[in-house]
């Protein structure tokens, strides 16, 4: 039994680990559009912040002011009055474990 769990223990750990980089490749709903003003490339020079490989808690921030109207901004604002607390959190923690490519 303890070889038969020797065994099995590193392929749960490659399956988990696979499953979990699948789920970080497929954008969370909404998090594809932020793609139309934000750079995919961290080496883009652009005005507008990069999201890719920031840090989630930096991009829960920013879209939570920008919807409470605490950061103004014509666009962002409206973006974000879009997008629930869960919503916010998943398009960060994508944006945040995606590295250029």
């Amino acid at each position: 039994m303890v070889i038969v769990r020797l065994l099995l223990a590193p392929w749960l750990v490659a399956a988990t680990m696979a499953t979990a980089r699948a789920e970080m490749q497929t954008p969370p709903p909404g998090a594809s559009s932020c793609s139309g003003c934000h750079a995919v490339k961290a080496t883009v020079d652009t005005p507008v912040p990069h999201l890719i490989g920031r840090s989630p808690p930096d991009i829960e921030a920013a879209m939570t002011a920008f919807r409470g109207g605490e950061r103004p901004s014509l666009i962002m604002q409206r973006i974000a009055k879009g997008f629930s607390d869960d919503e916010i959190k998943a398009i960060a923690a994508w944006y945040g474990a995606q590295r250029d490519p």
